[in-house]
């Protein structure tokens, strides 16, 4: 099976930097529960990614699958007047990818602000979908983090 083009940036992009990690194949997922069962790994070490319109601008929120996200924290955190989740056809327009695929990268995969709830630091690993909802990586959360570079702060809701 050939891998979409953003897939195989992800894979260069981890390949580059050496750092270990799982590659997964798998029928398509659609939800959290149903990727962390293809991957055969835990909801908590899913890296749930979701693209926010914050004030007049886009950011992606990476919280672990089995949170859900405080949108008023990321307005705050940003310094916006408000925020809600991007529609099917924004999404698709600033990624080219469907809901449920989008990995938890911004620049060099996606052109995006990444941001990060410091809750998921908890996890040694993270798995998410590599840009396809028939790929998974799963590698060691440190690694992710040296090469994402997110921002932290405090993005789930208590």
């Amino acid at each position: 099976m050939e891998l979409p083009p953003l897939t195989e940036k992800i894979v260069a992009l981890l390949d580059g930097a050496g750092v270990p990690y799982r590659f997964v194949e798998h029928d398509a997922t659609r939800t959290s529960e149903e990727s962390a069962a293809a991957r055969g790994e835990p909801l908590e070490i899913g890296g749930k990614s979701l693209l926010l319109k914050v004030g007049p601008h886009f950011a992606l929120c990476v919280l672990s699958a089995s949170a859900r996200v405080d949108a008023n924290a990321v307005r705050r955190h940003l310094g916006q007047s408000g925020a809600r989740f991007a529609t099917r056809e924004e999404l698709h327009e600033l990624t080219g990818l469907v809901p449920g695929c989008v990995p938890p990268f911004g620049e060099p995969i996606l052109a995006l602000p990444l941001l990060l709830d410091e809750g998921f630091l908890a996890n040694d690993r993270i798995a998410f979908n590599a840009a396809s909802l028939h790929h998974s990586v799963i590698m060691n959360t440190e690694d992710w983090l040296r090469i994402a570079r997110p921002q932290l702060g405090r993005f789930a809701r208590p």
